[in-house]
């Protein structure tokens, strides 16, 4: 296998090692191809992988996953992918791997895509990190904010290129890139209230135990989680075309509020400027599971519910955008073109292809760890506000609630023995 940018065992002889000195490394030349795994290959991976294979200065080395028949299948992709375009005897075929810690051992990875349940990103993504790899990662980025921040400060001693998958950012036909430069550009004059219509909190995990299939590693699936019996809600048996139900539950992610508040919020925290902060105070309603209220410093509010996507309303008009629609009230707010001299987004069509070039460059792409790890918080947030159903006051720069210790021991969770960060 072509090694394209070092040969990174030169340069880390261990986790602390490379956090500590942070590692050397020579940027590609533009037409050396990038070594890439897949940690994880179900719903979602179905997509980035071809999106992956699809470019010219990539190439797919290994798949990784915790469940037999889908392992298989990442690999025929893979192979079959490039047994069409390589010349005979050029390729050597794509690895398997069950457990992510071995993959990271090769010396030939520049490279990884986190596709795995929410509860286990931060896991693989520190030991890529430590590996010395870049990495592209899900959305959302995390399962609580304390491991939000533990990972922002390791990529960034670490000095890795990180894409959180929050790709509203370069797709969806660039409606959410102009309702963001439209609102950079006043259309809508002073924002006063922003509604994000997504589902609502996860509960806890009641599924019954089922016989586990022997071909899938349950206490991999599992990592920093509890221990509980296998149960295909969770971990689907073989392929499947619908995105595992796992994120109904608060052992491992955050609900439908967190899947596509992920998204919304994101598009939401973009537009305010706040990919470095958050809102001061979580409002919650005394009963339902819609109605939260988020507030920033300077006065926007942020409502849990409404309309699907992001409902910008401001002092001189609305913008409502989704994937597939960008609307406003009055109508003309976004028919005329921005001018030359308006605030513009970061050029990106193609949220895959906006990472590889960052590595290249070794600048932040358009979604970074600190980005994903606070669109993420304000998911947290807003779950629990639903969860303790009482104002809470956060300090966005601290990350901490004031004077409220049991909010604040909620930040993080007590990890599974032989899991701990």
């Amino acid at each position: 296998m072509q090694t394209s940018i070092i040969t990174r065992r030169r340069f880390f002889t261990g986790a602390a090692a490379t956090l500590a000195m942070g590692p050397t490394f020579a940027r590609a030349a533009a037409n050396e191809r990038l070594n890439i795994a897949f940690i994880g290959y179900g719903k979602r991976a179905y997509r980035v992988l071809p999106q992956v294979l699809n470019q010219p200065d990539t190439q797919v080395v290994a798949i990784c996953e915790v469940e037999g028949i889908r392992r298989a299948k990442g690999k025929e992709v893979v192979e079959q992918h490039y047994a069409k375009k390589s010349k005979k005897g050029t390729y050597k075929g794509c690895d398997t791997y069950v457990d992510y810690r071995v993959l990271l051992k090769r010396d030939d990875l520049d490279a990884v895509v986190i596709m795995t349940p929410d509860h286990m990103h931060v896991h693989p993504a520190l030991a890529a990190v430590n590996a010395g790899c870049d990495i592209y990662c899900e959305k959302p980025l995390t399962q609580n904010i304390a491991e939000g921040r533990l990972l922002v400060e390791a990529v960034k001693k670490g000095k890795r290129i990180f894409q959180t998958g929050s790709q509203q950012r370069s797709e969806y036909g660039n409606h959410f890139r102009n309702a963001v430069e439209m609102i950079w550009a006043g259309r809508i004059g002073e924002i006063k209230t922003i509604r994000i219509g997504v589902g609502g909190p996860p509960k806890p995990c009641d599924l019954p135990g089922q016989k586990k299939p022997d071909n899938v590693n349950w206490d991999l699936w599992l990592g920093p989680a509890p221990m509980r019996p296998y149960n295909e809600i969770l971990c689907p048996k073989g392929l499947h075309r619908h995105y595992p139900a796992f994120r109904h539950y608060e052992e491992y992610a955050g609900g439908g509020l967190a899947d596509m508040g992920a998204h919304h919020f994101d598009i939401a925290q973009w537009a305010l400027g706040m990919d470095q902060s958050g809102p001061v105070s979580v409002e919650p309603p005394a009963d339902g599971i819609k109605g939260l209220k988020l507030t920033y410093a300077n006065g926007v509010e942020m409502i849990h519910g409404g309309p699907s996507g992001c409902t910008f309303e401001g002092a001189e008009g609305t913008i409502y955008v989704d994937r597939g629609k960008l609307t406003s009230t009055p109508g003309e707010i976004i028919k005329s073109p921005l001018g030359e001299k308006a605030r513009r987004v970061m050029p990106s069509d193609n949220h895959v292809r906006n990472w590889l070039d960052a590595i290249k460059s070794r600048k932040d792409p358009i979604c970074s760890a600190e980005t994903g790890h606070r669109t993420a918080t304000v998911c947290h947030l807003a779950n629990l506000g639903y969860k303790l159903r009482r104002k809470l006051t956060w300090d966005p720069a601290e990350e901490k609630f004031l004077n409220d210790d049991e909010a604040n021991r909620l930040r993080s969770r007590k990890a599974r023995s032989g899991w701990e960060y």
